[in-house]
């Protein structure tokens, strides 16, 4: 039989970085008894993103960091939006380079993940945020 659940979790943020809530997602496949089906995520915010990247080695998260730092920094004269501080419209870019949304099967009850993929809320502005992530299943 087909079914439908849906979900909020909040993700509080110290700033800028990359926060790990594969376990959030994980628990409330298997608390709902989640067999097969899509879990859909949703931020519903313009300055972050979420992405799926690897979990092990936390190099891989500040070589991501220092990219983004290169390719769009802070502060840039060409940015006329500016309204929340010199990191406002970065922020923007790097979402729109990025995404929002992400979809992750579920399979026997687990999310069907590879072995060094973790899930992550990634933060594009420098102050702490509290950010919103929709969770969707849509299976049996």
């Amino acid at each position: 039989m087909l079914r439908q659940a849906l979900h909020e979790i909040r993700i509080p943020t110290r700033g800028r970085g990359l926060y790990d809530f594969t376990a959030e997602v994980a628990n409330w496949v298997a608390q709902n008894g989640l067999r097969s089906g899509l879990v859909t995520l949703h931020l519903r915010h313009t300055s972050a993103s979420l992405l799926i990247q690897e979990n092990a080695d936390p190099d891989v998260r500040r070589d991501l960091e220092n990219f983004f730092a290169r390719l769009v920094p802070d502060g840039d004269p060409l940015f006329s939006h500016t309204a929340e501080g010199d990191d406002d419209m970065p922020a923007h870019i790097r979402t729109a380079l990025t995404a929002v949304n992400l979809s992750i099967p579920v399979s026997q009850g687990q999310l069907a993940l590879g072995t060094w993929q973790g899930i992550y809320l990634w933060e594009h502005r420098r102050a702490p945020n509290s950010r919103a992530v929709t969770v969707h299943f849509v299976g049996e």
